[in-house]
């Protein structure tokens, strides 16, 4: 993710348009009627299957690959690349860049799109659209596909549970392969927290108990991207499930009449609207991308920000090597919540798409099922510091700090673990909408009934606009 969120996915990166970006919805709209054909001048070649070649890649056919570089960087799918080249004769196109809605737009428009690309980040293209549009390869041929370890395993059965349904939207089929998996929460400094004798708070009383004190040492209690705001949606969205349950995360992402006016929504930010009031986010936060917002936390300027376990790698240039990096779970009102501490949310980020008019799709998903080998998962989280989708597959390595901290955070939580599709299925509600209205009351310049009540009123919205793809959870 790691994308700038998350989404960087997701959020996933996570999937992050600025608040001043232009919709990527609007930008895929725009190319969607700029009468490119929608099927490719011919079929692409594919070559005849076997138990080493399973979907059928034509060795020689030129295969181009499209990469978010963010906080994991590109060099993990460079070195998957060096395999495929070595076994399919050809060298991969390679493009690394942040971005990527802006310079893939027009190539889908235009029927001339990359074969694979890693859909994260700024301004990333709307995997929702496209799949409705028919514009993406359905990638079940790759679940159905042996792993490259093991060939009496299909890949499906080794991704962590919850990885294919990351990539389903409103189908059976999967169009985005969600390579990481990304434990998010607030992320700290061990070594910060054991020198002032502070404890990770369980409760919002707690939280703003710890604000008072590191006010006092003239350290913040937050920092936030003000930029992005909505990387504070990866607490705040989580924290109104843990409080109300799934059944509510649920009905706000199913977009439920009256979702957003209920208790839990009320509790988190309330919450949030008191800790403004105190003043315990960072002076000038407002004003920060989530580069800004993490060397100021590194520099000890903030104790805790809301974060996916990308950020061990993205910060690394400012964080120092006694940082101790430690991720807590969900912070709630306490033990009224429906989920107990220890909850946590976490997701399959970082999505990859293959374009289903591309030159060699085929081709595109085999680059994924070879990045899904032990050799290259390994590569993976002994470069980024991060978990992947493959079960099992940090096992035997050793881990950094904030990978351990994560990777123990989500044992701990066991079946305790949410997801909100708010932020995938609904972009530019969680984005655009949702996160000015953060940014307003982060800044004290609405309160928490007006914040609840222009949620409802985007999720209204969005709900009546037949032209966004609607989801439901099942």
């Amino acid at each position: 993710m790691g994308s700038e969120f998350n989404r960087r996915d997701a959020l996933k990166r996570a999937m992050a348009i600025g608040v001043v970006a232009i919709p990527s919805s609007t930008l895929l709209a725009a190319c969607a009627s700029s009468g490119g054909d929608d099927k490719p001048a011919k079929a692409a070649p594919t070559g005849a299957t076997s138990a080493s070649n399973p979907l059928g890649v034509k060795k020689g056919t030129p295969l181009e690959a499209f990469i978010f570089k963010g906080g994991f960087g590109d060099a993990y799918v460079k070195a998957a690349e060096a395999d495929y080249n070595t076994t399919y004769g050809i060298k991969v196109k390679h493009t690394g860049t942040q971005g990527l809605g802006p310079k893939l737009q027009p190539r889908f428009a235009s029927n001339t799109p990359p074969d694979v690309m890693d859909n994260s980040g700024a301004d990333n293209l709307d995997t929702a659209a496209l799949a409705k549009e028919g514009k993406l390869q359905d990638l079940t041929a790759l679940l159905n596909a042996p792993t490259l370890d093991d060939p009496s395993k299909k890949v499906r059965d080794v991704l962590i549970a919850g990885t294919v349904e990351q990539g389903q939207f409103g189908t059976t089929a999967m169009y985005a392969f969600n390579y990481a998996f990304t434990v998010y929460g607030g992320w700290y400094s061990n070594k910060l927290f054991q020198a002032k004798g502070w404890e990770y708070p369980q409760t919002f009383d707690q939280a703003l108990a710890l604000g008072a004190k590191a006010k006092k040492d003239n350290i913040a209690l937050f920092t936030y991207p003000g930029k992005y705001p909505y990387y504070v949606h990866f607490d705040l969205l989580a924290q109104i499930g843990k409080i109300g349950g799934k059944d509510v995360l649920n009905a706000i992402d199913d977009l439920e009449d009256g979702a957003w006016q209920v208790d839990a929504v009320k509790q988190v930010i309330g919450y949030y609207e008191e800790v403004a009031a105190k003043k315990y986010f960072m002076t000038g936060s407002e004003g920060m991308t989530h580069i800004q917002m993490q060397t100021a936390w590194t520099k000890g300027k903030a104790a805790i920000v809301a974060d996916g376990s990308w950020v061990e790698n993205e910060a690394a240039p400012t964080m120092p090597k006694d940082f101790d990096l430690a991720v807590g779970a969900l912070v709630g009102a306490g033990t009224s919540d429906k989920l107990p501490f220890g909850t946590v949310y976490a997701a399959a980020g970082e999505p990859y798409i293959v374009a289903a008019n591309g030159k060699n799709p085929v081709g595109g998903m085999e680059l994924l099922r070879i990045m899904m080998s032990k050799k290259q998962t390994d590569n993976f989280t002994n470069t980024t510091k991060s978990l992947t989708c493959i079960t099992g597959a940090a096992e035997g390595l050793t881990l950094t700090p904030g990978l351990a901290s994560a990777s123990k955070a989500l044992s701990a939580a066991s079946t305790n673990v949410l997801n909100s599709r708010l932020q995938d299925w609904y972009v530019k509600l969680n984005q655009e909408t949702l996160g000015n209205l953060t940014l307003q009351l982060l800044t004290g310049k609405i309160d928490a009934k007006k914040w609840i009540e222009g949620a409802q009123k985007g999720a209204d919205a969005t709900k009546k606009d037949s032209s966004v793809p609607k989801f439901k959870h099942v």
